[in-house]
């Protein structure tokens, strides 16, 4: 029986923690330029990060549709939407799923702002945010603000979607009344 859960965690840190290792991308720093990209919405769309020049952007990226800690999240979003607004900020929202999946996941959850679909995840990988688990591919759960100028204002790679967004309005305070990013 020991042999058994040994062989289990030596299977378990291989197939989790060795892609990781052996994966590339790093986030954006702080203070970068945040990187251009152009994807799919929900509605079928192109959306570029070019297309918000002169607004906040939260770009968000998630693991997958439907499940429990991503629909918390995009709640979350969508119920400080006039907060976002009045901040001069929009919210994206970026995973691997396709464009179908986040149609229903739109239209399920009442999400009216942005799902982008990183299909190809080139953006997610560019932005240092894509899970290898070997045999599946997800998009972590990072976020990045990104100032008017296209600028990254503050990056987030520990995220718990119940007090995210909150979190994410209060730095956008601080970096308002500061004038500057951070």
């Amino acid at each position: 029986m020991l042999r058994i859960v040994l062989l289990l965690v030596v299977v378990l840190v291989l197939v989790v923690l060795v892609p990781r290792l052996l994966s590339h991308s790093v986030a954006p720093p702080e203070g970068s330029s945040a990187p251009d990209f152009t994807l799919p919405s929900q509605e079928g769309t192109a959306v570029s990060l070019k297309d918000y020049r002169g607004k906040w952007v939260v770009l968000y990226f998630y693991p997958k549709d439907q499940t429990p800690g991503c629909s918390r999240e995009a709640h979350n979003f969508q119920v400080d939407q006039p907060k976002y607004a009045e901040r001069n900020a929009v919210v994206l929202g970026v995973s691997l799923d396709s464009v179908d999946s986040h149609k229903k996941f739109c239209a399920k959850e009442g999400l009216n702002f942005k799902l982008l679909a990183d299909t190809e995840q080139k953006t997610t990988g560019a932005y240092g945010s894509l899970m290898n688990f070997g045999v599946v591919k997800v998009a972590a759960r990072h976020t990045f603000l990104i100032d008017p100028a296209g600028k990254v204002a503050k990056v987030y790679t520990s995220v718990d979607p119940l007090k995210h967004s909150a979190e994410v309005l209060a730095e956008l305070d601080l970096l308002q009344k500061s004038g500057t990013a951070r």
